[in-house]
């Protein structure tokens, strides 16, 4: 089947672009999406679950991506990508060309601090090997770096301190994510509570969003897309989790994209998951079946986007269109800081 990008576009007013997220997190607008639509707010969630399904949230935390680095006197912008396996890492460079394999950069703001260029892959990359690790990298970051938001969140004096506490989720455990798992954004404390006394259970995996999540489509025909690779963990408890809320009757209910995507990474045809870690670049499009989920918590997505295709595969591509004129003509939040939809899979 051949897919346009062209076929995923919409016409979207820039005031239905959220620039602050809803207060409480859980009053934001919840748009229900199964054979009909049904507008409710978040805090109604553990009245549309069953006792004995399961969420499945990502529990990566946000770093402090965006770094200002100098090499001798040019100045160089850089947007950590994600981790790789041998302690480097990948990221996006502004003014590649100026920079060689063995080039050091030095970064403002915290004290020893640098970073060696060991690679240039294509496509303005670079790959950092770091002055230092764990917990003294971690700490050099958090001095050094500032919040990469989307770039339709206006803020031109930079990211605020109330966006540090905003754009993390309630699930935040693991440093790696340059953008937030935005479906997460909605959870509250008092939330959770309602689900547990619900009797929906709860289980999380990580997979770090990387730099590639703000790149558009370039291309019309959706096969010549590529997406970035991003870094992923399923352990065997959270798989067994899984498995064991749906063998028993339970629902699982995906908490945003990227977890339903680093399920249907680790998923077998039967539908069960596998123990995961390392890269995913899965893509999700219409015409390929999903079958690790039941239910997708997400936000409202950017026309052409890889996100939009996605839950056009799991909702169905004309289900979904008719949500997003029915969110735009009654006046729901969009994209990160805005309103959730709750999908039934087709």
């Amino acid at each position: 089947m051949t897919l346009a990008a062209s076929d995923f576009d919409f016409t979207l007013s820039p005031d239905l672009i959220a620039q602050h997220p809803a207060s409480p997190r859980d009053a934001a607008r919840l748009l229900v999406v199964g054979d009909a639509l049904a507008d409710r707010v978040m805090r109604d969630l553990p009245d549309l679950l069953r006792p004995g399904d399961l969420l499945v949230a990502n529990d990566t935390r946000v770093i402090p991506a965006q770094l200002e680095a100098t090499r001798g006197a040019a100045r160089i912008g850089i947007t950590l990508d994600r981790p790789l396996a041998d302690g480097t890492w990948h990221a996006l460079a502004r003014n590649a060309r100026r920079l060689h394999v063995g080039d050091t950069l030095s970064f403002a703001g915290a004290d020893d601090f640098s970073a060696e260029i060991v690679a240039l892959p294509p496509g303005g990359a670079a790959v950092l090997r770091f002055s230092h690790e764990g917990a003294a990298f971690q700490d050099r970051l958090q001095a050094a770096g500032a919040l990469a938001l989307p770039p339709y969140i206006d803020r031109p004096a930079g990211p605020t301190a109330k966006d540090a506490a905003d754009y993390q989720t309630i699930f935040a455990h693991h440093d790696g994510a340059v953008a937030a798992p935005t479906a997460g954004l909605h959870f509250t404390d008092s939330l959770l509570a309602r689900l547990e006394a619900r009797g929906v259970g709860r289980v999380t995996v990580t997979l770090h969003v990387g730099a590639g999540t703000f790149l558009p489509v370039r291309v019309d025909d959706v096969a010549d897309h590529r997406m970035h690779a991003e870094r992923g963990e399923i352990t065997a408890k959270a798989a067994a989790t899984i498995n064991a809320a749906r063998q028993a009757g339970g629902r699982i209910v995906a908490v945003g994209t990227t977890s339903l995507r680093l399920l249907e990474t680790a998923v077998n045809a039967a539908g069960d998951i596998h123990p995961f870690a390392g890269d995913t670049d899965i893509f999700i499009v219409p015409g390929r079946q999903v079958r690790s989920a039941d239910l997708l918590l997400t936000n409202f997505h950017l026309p052409r986007s890889t996100l939009f295709m996605l839950v056009c595969a799991f909702a169905g591509t004309a289900r979904m269109r008719a949500a997003y004129q029915h969110a735009i003509e009654d006046g729901y939040r969009f994209y990160s800081y805005g309103d959730a939809t709750l999908l039934a899979r087709a």
